[in-house]
């Protein structure tokens, strides 16, 4: 696709509105390998579809009664959420602190609605236990946050939710490196902070005017480190044989099989998964910029291709519609998927992305009033003008 030309604000809100929408069409067949995917639908997923198990959602999965399905989003969703809500309040850049200052307490003080549990609870009431463990390490057992990560299993928990910093530092990827690095350091370790770094790089050099698909991953490729580089570049290099995700599916999941410690089945992890490592990197990045190039960065194709993907596809959905929406805003993401989760979850979908971007704007001015005094305090130093 050709790149737009938008502003920041349309850039923000595709953003935020394309990630909520990708998690949403990717909750009800997360975990499921393709093969069963076709099978219980009938062929690929084309939009919205409702739970896996039908009506028997709430009794199916009695340790996770979740309604995942029929548009409504995920923790993927209500972690970025919550992340915009600690930027309308620091309305700064945020750092592992701001996590156990600002995150913990928006998780276990103030109910919400949740979709998936049709009724207002405690966001950690539905978070998973690697996002519970931020709780956990810094409200009871008082961690230091910068290090509050290392212990946890090594996953997408804390990359999921990156997208806020990418579009906070909106055309600076390197800016958005470092910041996703330091605030994901309460959450995470390893190659999982290393994916919540590089995807919000990736956010962030998708709002760069003239930005493509190809000047994404190029940029996610210069900032990656260790097996986090490996496997995007070898998912990469193989999606850039492929124009459609239905003969793509297999080729991409050979490519980051070797750097993924999930394993085959999704659901059976390996006895080595989700452990640190140099030479890994969690599954769901590179897929998801995969896929952005498989289709060229069409969101509707990208975040298809990411749903049908299966295993943790909310979470590649969340991540390729993020991309994807910054790269072209609302107007590429289908109105009746847009339309639709913002019903069945009962969220204002475009509430985010205006608070987002008043901080943005804000954060760009401060940001600019540092460097300019920098600037004239080095020419004091060296006396050039």
């Amino acid at each position: 696709m050709t790149p737009t030309a938008l502003t920041l604000d349309e850039r923000i809100t595709g953003a935020l509105v394309g990630a909520a929408v990708g998690d949403a069409l990717g909750g009800p067949v997360e975990g499921r390998p393709p093969e069963q995917i076709v099978a219980r639908h009938g062929g690929r997923i084309t939009g919205v579809v409702g739970p896996w198990d039908g009506d028997d959602w709430r009794t199916a999965r009695p340790i996770a009664p979740y309604h995942k399905g029929d548009g409504h989003v995920t923790d993927d969703t209500l972690m970025t959420h919550a992340l915009v809500r600690v930027y309308g309040k620091v309305r700064g850049h945020l750092d592992a602190y701001s996590v156990a200052d600002h995150l913990v307490p928006e998780l276990i003080s103030n109910p919400r609605w949740i979709p998936e549990l049709e009724a207002e609870a405690l966001p950690l009431q539905r978070i998973f236990l690697a996002e519970k463990w931020i709780v956990a390490r810094l409200h009871y057992g008082h961690v230091d946050p910068r290090e509050a990560g290392s212990g946890n299993i090594v996953n997408c928990g804390a990359a999921m939710y990156m997208a806020p910093v990418g579009l906070v530092n909106a055309a600076h990827p390197r800016a958005a490196y470092a910041e996703a690095l330091d605030i994901a350091g309460a959450h995470q370790s390893s190659y999982g902070r290393e994916a919540a770094g590089v995807f919000a790089a990736a956010v962030a050099a998708a709002c760069a005017p003239g930005a493509t698909p190809a000047s994404v991953v190029a940029t996610c490729l210069s900032l990656a480190k260790d097996g986090t580089r490996a496997a995007i570049e070898a998912v990469c290099e193989t999606a850039a044989r492929y124009r459609d995700f239905e003969s793509a599916l297999a080729p991409l999941r050979e490519a980051v099989a070797p750097f993924d410690t999930v394993g085959p089945d999704y659901r059976a992890p390996s006895l080595g998964a989700r452990r640190p490592s140099r030479l890994h990197a969690i599954e769901e990045l590179p897929i998801a910029l995969g896929m952005l190039l498989v289709a060229d960065g069409d969101y509707r194709r990208t975040v298809l291709g990411s749903v049908n993907y299966g295993r943790d596809c909310d979470s590649i959905a969340t991540m390729s519609g993020a991309v994807a929406g910054a790269l072209h805003g609302e107007r590429a993401i289908p109105a009746d998927w847009v339309s639709t989760v913002a019903a069945a979850s009962r969220l204002d979908l475009h509430a985010p992305a205006r608070a987002l971007t008043e901080v943005a704007r804000e954060v760009f001015a401060h940001d600019t009033a540092r460097r300019r005094a920098h600037e004239a305090a080095f020419a004091a130093l060296t006396g050039t003008p």
